[in-house]
This record gives C-alpha cells, sequence and structure tokens, in this order.
C-alpha cells in the first residue's frame, strides 16, 4: 500500500492542469493558502486536494492524510491515526463516503512502494511517476469532516481528512509490490467523472492504470530526490 507520496509541483500547476476540467461558467476556488513543494508526503501530513460539491463548487484544499478507521480495529486504543488507503468499497464504512460531496482528486507527481523484488534492500523505496520531469497527476480520493483523536498530545480535533483508492497492481509496479496501487487518473474527462458521475459509473475507474505509463524516478529515499 501507498503510504509515502511527493506532490513537487507549484500550487499555479495544480491549478493550470485542473483548468481543462472546467466548464465555461465554472472555476476552481482556491482556498488552500500557501502551498510549498513537499517531496515527501507521509500518512497524517496535510496535503492539497481538489474537492467539489453537489452544486459544482470546485476547491483547492487541504485535508490530513488518513480517513476515519472502521471501528472494530479500534478496540481498546485510544488513538485513530486513519487509513491511507482504501480497496473495499463495498465496505458500509467506506460507501458512504463514495457520493459526489466526498469525493476529491489529490495531485502527485511521484509515489512510493516498498520494494518487495528478490534481493531487495529491506525497507528500500522505490519511486513511480509518469516520466522524469513527475507530471501532474491525480489520485481518486475520497474524503470528510471528522472528529477524532488522531495523536494523544493533540487531543480531540475536527479535521479534513482523506484517502485514495486502490487496486490491482499493473505490469510496472507489481514487481515492487505484488499485492495493490493507487487509482491514478491522468485525463481531463476521468477527474471530471470522478468529481461528477453518479457512484456506479465513478467507481469503474477503479481499476490499475494501463500498462508502459509508469516508470521507476528513483530508490532508496524517504522523498524524492527530484
Amino acid at each position: 500500500m501507498c503510504n509515502l507520496y511527493a506532490q513537487t509541483k507549484s500550487q499555479d500547476a495544480m491549478r493550470q492542469v485542473f483548468r481543462d476540467v472546467l466548464e465555461e461558467d465554472e472555476e476552481l476556488i482556491d482556498a488552500a493558502g500557501n502551498l510549498a513543494p513537499a517531496s515527501g508526503i507521509f500518512p497524517d501530513y496535510a496535503a492539497p486536494i481538489i474537492r467539489c460539491s453537489k452544486r459544482r463548487d470546485w476547491t483547492l484544499t487541504t485535508a490530513r492524510w488518513g480517513m476515519p478507521t472502521p471501528p472494530v480495529y479500534l478496540t481498546a486504543r485510544r488513538t485513530d491515526p486513519g487509513v491511507t488507503n482504501i480497496r473495499n468499497v463495498s465496505s458500509p464504512h467506506w460507501r458512504r463516503w463514495l457520493g459526489i460531496e466526498h469525493r476529491c482528486l489529490v495531485p502527485f507527481t511521484s509515489f512510493s512502494e516498498l520494494d518487495a523484488r528478490p534481493g531487495a534492500p529491506r525497507n528500500n523505496p522505490v519511486w513511480f511517476a509518469l516520466g522524469q520531469d513527475r507530471p501532474i497527476a491525480f489520485f481518486a480520493g475520497i474524503r470528510t469532516e471528522w472528529t477524532s483523536v488522531r495523536k494523544l498530545k493533540e487531543g480531540e480535533v475536527t479535521a479534513e481528512l482523506f484517502g485514495f483508492l486502490t487496486c490491482e497492481a499493473n505490469t510496472e509496479v507489481r514487481p515492487v509490490h505484488p499485492k495493490a496501487m493507487p487509482v491514478i487518473l491522468t485525463r481531463p474527462d476521468e477527474w471530471r467523472c470522478w468529481l461528477t458521475a453518479d457512484m456506479s459509473e465513478a467507481l469503474r475507474l477503479q481499476r490499475p492504470l494501463a500498462n508502459g505509463l509508469l516508470e521507476i524516478v528513483a530508490e532508496g529515499t524517504r522523498a524524492d530526490p527530484a
């Protein structure tokens, strides 16, 4: 499962890329403040997302990475650090957040999986991107506002949270991480579908990225060195 990714392009670059999604009477509201490029985004970090509402309002904002954990896994635990990756969308716990108002796009330039190849060093991060220049793409995400204790020292907080869907690994990812890969959306029509289509149509996007589009761009570092 992907528990480390990067988003190293500028805020303006994110807005420019998303502009291809907008129709004539639509705009993207930037409510994210000043966003610095992030070469390593870890669970519970704040990161940019693009979300919409039932009224088709589009907003670039930030949220903490990790959706609420299913209660069955929180027995006797004092904190809920969150779930970063979601695969089983038939679960009632996740299905309640699959409506349009809870879907989001998570911009990224690269993502990391721990190396499972024979003979690989232990805990060796392998970074994947759509090219050496790390163009922006999006994970298919879900989001919600939730009150919980994420960290004991922080106490109870109400925060905007997000996670993203996973699926079977494709040809490039499978040797490194056989179990899964993030759901990656690369085209404006996919971005709009994920944010606006009914649930059954949107969930057709939960499939591996086409083979040949990803490449390994770095290894062995806890941040993308690009």
